[in-house]
């Protein structure tokens, strides 16, 4: 199963979901998927969803499922890589009205250089992403504790707020 999610915030994700719709309907995406959208107003077509979930129904989909595909927000990130699940990260850009700046940027790049997930900007990216993690064995490095990641992420947010 895959598991996408866009976080509680009150930004939008259309464009995420209606191109997981286009890889269903072409047939790149053969399995289930379930995905929790936030405040998008695209209503998926070829998959279940909700608009927010529980933090135990949350942690439930990420138990269960292959693969994550999820938003640039830290939270969603790190805790789906705790639980030593495959993550593909969706940056939120502003361009496309899907959060205020491009934050998101920064920390799915950060998390990328570091191979602890597979980060993306462009739609066009996701076939070949998920693709990716079809492959084995597939590139990407366990969590761990002692990385030095979440003190770059930590550090970065204090100076931008």
């Amino acid at each position: 199963m895959i598991f996408v999610c866009a976080g509680s915030r009150e930004y939008q994700f259309n464009r995420l979901f209606q191109k997981m719709d286009d890889l269903i309907e072409e047939g790149t995406i053969r399995e289930e998927v379930f995905a929790q959208i936030g405040a998008s107003g695209y209503q998926p077509k070829h998959y279940r969803y909700r608009d927010y979930i529980s933090n135990d129904e949350f942690n439930g989909y990420i138990e269960t499922s292959r693969l994550i595909i999820t938003h640039g927000g830290t939270g969603s990130i790190v805790g789906a890589l705790k639980k030593g699940k495959k993550v593909i990260a969706v940056t939120r850009l502003s361009k496309y009205g899907e959060h205020v700046d491009d934050h998101q940027k920064q920390i799915v790049d950060v998390f990328s250089k570091e191979k602890f997930i597979y980060g993306i900007q462009e739609m066009e990216e996701l076939r070949e992403a998920i693709a990716f993690f079809d492959k084995e064995p597939c590139n990407i490095k366990k969590f761990e504790k002692e990385s030095y990641i979440l003190k770059i992420i930590d550090e970065f947010i204090r100076k931008n707020l």
